[in-house]
C-alpha cells in the first residue's frame, strides 16, 4: 500500500480547510479512492462546494465548476458540433464534461433533459455526440451539490441517476463549538480557502485506487452486503411491523456500491481488510438514493433513514 500515507495526507490536511464536516471529508476522499460519483444535500451555507473545491485543489487534475440553472442545454454539458467556414466542415467543441473532477452545482435546479445528458457519462465514462463516441479521462468523477427539494426552484433526480452515485450524503449544521471555530477563524482574518497543503498528481490517486480493488472483503462480509440490500427489498420479512413502507428496494449496484465503499473507508484507516464498522459506517450513504418509501410512509413521516437504520439494527452481522 505505497500510496495510502499520501492519501491520508490528503484528507488531513482538508480539516485545515473545512471545520465540522469530518464525515463530508471522509466520503469525499472515499468517493475518489472508489472512483465514484457523490451526491451532497444540504442547505446553502453548509460548506458543499467550499469542500468540493477543496478536495480538487489537493488533486492535481483538471476541475471543471458547472452552475445548474433552469435555463441549461445538454449541449453545455456535452459539448457540440461547430461548424467551421473557413475548413467548410463542422469541428467538435468538448464540454465542461471533459474534465477530471467536475462539481455540478444545484444538480437539481435544472430540468431532467439536462440531468439526463449525464447518465452516459456518468456510468460508462464516454460522451456520445453527433453519432460519434469520445472516452472521458480516467479520473472521471462528479460531485453534485443538491439543494432539498423543498425549496422554490428545484426538481427531482430521476431514479436511473441517481443510482448512478457511489454515496449520497446529507449535511447538517455544525456543532456549536465548531460553529465558534468557523466565526473565530473568519474573526482572527484566517477564514478557509480552497487550497489544500498536500498536492497528489493523478497517477498517484489511479495507483491508490488499484490498492482499494485488493483490500480483502472475506466472503462472510459479501454475503451480509447481499443480505442487507436485499432486506430493502422485503423489509416485511425483517421488520414486519414496518411491512409495505418501501415501495421500491435498492438495484444490485447497491451491493457494489457497498463493497467498493466500504474497502475504501478500510483503506482510509489504514487497514488492508475490511471490518463490519467500514459497512456500517458507508451503508446509509450507499442506500439512501436507491430505495424508495411507500405512500404510507410518506404520510406517516417515516424517513429513509430511521427505515435504514432499523434494517441495520434487524439483520444480523457476521
Amino acid at each position: 500500500m505505497l500510496n495510502q500515507p499520501k492519501i491520508i495526507a490528503l484528507r488531513q490536511s482538508l480539516e485545515t480547510i473545512i471545520v465540522g464536516q469530518s464525515a463530508l471529508l471522509d466520503r469525499l476522499v472515499i468517493g475518489l479512492l472508489a472512483g465514484g460519483h457523490l451526491l451532497l444535500e444540504g442547505l446553502p451555507g453548509l460548506a458543499k462546494t467550499t469542500a468540493v473545491k477543496a478536495l480538487a485543489s489537493g488533486v492535481h487534475a483538471r476541475f471543471q465548476r458547472i452552475q445548474f440553472t433552469p435555463d441549461l442545454l445538454p449541449g453545455d454539458l456535452t459539448g457540440t458540433d461547430i461548424y467551421n467556414p473557413q475548413a467548410g466542415s463542422f469541428c467538435f467543441v468538448e464540454g465542461p464534461l471533459f474534465h477530471e473532477i467536475i462539481l455540478a452545482d444545484e444538480i437539481n435546479r435544472a430540468p431532467a433533459k439536462v440531468q439526463s445528458a449525464l447518465l452516459e457519462a456518468m456510468q460508462e465514462q464516454q460522451i456520445t455526440v453527433g453519432g460519434v463516441t469520445r472516452p472521458l479521462p480516467p479520473l472521471f468523477m462528479v460531485l453534485a451539490t443538491q439543494n432539498p427539494l423543498e425549496q422554490a426552484g428545484t426538481y427531482p433526480l430521476p431514479e436511473a441517476q441517481l443510482d448512478r452515485f457511489l454515496l449520497h450524503v446529507e449535511l447538517t449544521y455544525p456543532s456549536a463549538e465548531d460553529e465558534l471555530r468557523i466565526l473565530q477563524r473568519d474573526r482572527m482574518g484566517h477564514a478557509a480557502g480552497t487550497e489544500s497543503g498536500i498536492k497528489v498528481d493523478v497517477q498517484t490517486v489511479l495507483a491508490a485506487r488499484a490498492e482499494v480493488r485488493k483490500i480483502h472483503l472475506d466472503s462472510e462480509l459479501e454475503r451480509y452486503i447481499v443480505t442487507l440490500v436485499g432486506a430493502t427489498r422485503d423489509i416485511a420479512h425483517w421488520l414486519p411491523e414496518q411491512a409495505g413502507m418501501i415501495e421500491v428496494g435498492a438495484s444490485p449496484r447497491a451491493s457494489l456500491a457497498i463493497a467498493h465503499a466500504a474497502c475504501a473507508h478500510a483503506y482510509l484507516q489504514g487497514r488492508e481488510y475490511v471490518i463490519p464498522d467500514d459497512i456500517h459506517a458507508i451503508a446509509a450513504d450507499c442506500l439512501r438514493h436507491r430505495i424508495i418509501p411507500s405512500f404510507n410512509a410518506r404520510m406517516e413521516k417515516v424517513s429513509r433513514n430511521s427505515l435504514l437504520q432499523a434494517l441495520l439494527d434487524a439483520v444480523a452481522v457476521p
